[in-house]
């Protein structure tokens, strides 16, 4: 049952409120003012409050404000006394709507189904978004995965760096994210930066921030992503990637713990533990002139290599109901069980993009399919 908080300096307009709501199968709660209304809701949890502008003390705008930092209650605003500029007003503070004295009462119970409806979406979305992070959790009981998981163990209370090494969509992220939440560092930031994604002009200034004026479009001065990860934890993710350039710079910063942005003199101490991943052969590209030999073993302290899929087969069924699952969560449908037959085939087709690619897979199915997965289906469906 939905819970309304009526707030009105008028005892007559809360009691017909209260009369028509309670009617409405709602549970109606009132409040004379606004100092009583917050400390209600320090109590309750409302879904909607209806609330009058116009009220001794703290008036209605007022209190919007407040219940906006402090609740997730729709808001619906009510007076007699006011004109657009308020209801604009009201609006723009984050008030779902605004109805004028005398009520229409259909109007009244519009609102506040649509308001409700709206809460409901707003809680679903959260729900989901908290589904989705679980994206982040590490799937399998293969031994290969167990093999990986005992290091991050062991290395994950160190401050040494870690390569993680693998093909591309076998996870190497994730497993920077765990060392980093089961490392000493874990309240501390964690800054991931895509080396293949930014062009090598701008490397430097993404990892060592510049000063104003020092190249045409510094217009101000910037921090750059070591800076911003002193206290936690640097992931430079496809590091194969980086300039030769950049890779002296991060060299001296990991020897020196201290960096210098782009057009500055300035030294600047930071704290940061690096973690780099790759999905290049980096003594090959040491061979061919790519990579720093120096820079290898300064960040190859520990090195991790992460299986392919098809190195963790076992693993797929487990992995497939967990994407059906979150998948289906996102789409507001129920999830989709699989036949036995379909899973073997799942396990047997080539994860040329790994989990990555079999997540794309099972979003596939779980759109095209209306029953039970079949091993028809996943033949169909196989890129």
């Amino acid at each position: 049952m939905a819970r309304i908080l009526v707030v009105d300096d008028e005892k007559a307009i809360r009691n017909t409120l209260r009369d028509i709501l309670s009617y409405e199968k709602y549970e109606v709660e009132e409040a004379s003012n606004a100092l009583e209304a917050l400390e209600k809701m320090q109590s309750t949890v409302f879904d909607v409050v209806l609330c009058d502008i116009k009220m001794p003390g703290m008036d209605g705008i007022e209190l919007l404000e407040k219940i906006k930092e402090v609740s997730e209650a729709q808001v619906v605003m009510i007076s007699g006394h006011g004109n657009i500029d308020t209801a604009v007003e009201a609006i723009r503070k984050g008030a779902y709507d605004y109805i004028s004295k005398p009520l229409d009462l259909n109007r009244l119970l519009i609102t506040l189904r649509n308001a409700l409806d709206k809460g409901r979406l707003l809680s679903e979305s959260q729900m989901l978004r908290k589904k989705v992070f679980k994206y982040n959790e590490i799937i399998g009981e293969s031994e290969a995965l167990k093999e990986i998981l005992r290091m991050v163990e062991k290395v994950a209370p160190t401050n040494a760096r870690v390569l993680i090494t693998g093909e591309n969509g076998t996870g190497k992220e994730l497993i920077a994210r765990a060392l980093h939440d089961n490392s000493p560092r874990a309240h501390g930031p964690f800054v991931e930066v895509n080396c293949a994604a930014i062009p090598s002009e701008l490397i430097e200034s993404q990892l060592f921030g510049h000063e104003k004026g020092s190249f045409t479009s510094a217009i101000k001065q910037r921090k750059g992503d070591f800076e911003l990860a002193h206290g936690g934890t640097l992931f430079l993710d496809e590091i194969g990637d980086m300039s030769l350039s950049a890779q002296a710079k991060v060299l001296r910063a990991l020897q020196e713990n201290k960096i210098t942005r782009v057009g500055g003199e300035k030294e600047i101490p930071v704290d940061v533990r690096v973690i780099a991943a790759t999905n290049k052969d980096l003594k090959a590209e040491i061979e061919k002139g790519n990579f720093r030999e120096d820079l290898y073993h300064r960040i190859g302290v520990i090195i991790i290599r992460v299986p392919s899929l098809t190195e963790r087969k076992e693993d797929i069924p487990l992995l497939a109901q967990h994407f059906m699952e979150l998948i289906s969560a996102e789409m507001g449908k129920q999830p989709l069980g699989f036949t036995p037959e379909a899973m073997e085939a799942l396990k047997h087709l080539k994860w040329t993009g790994n989990i990555r690619e079999l997540r794309n897979m099972i979003e596939r199915l779980a759109i095209l399919c209306d029953n039970t997965i079949t091993e028809n289906d996943i033949r169909k469906y196989a890129n």
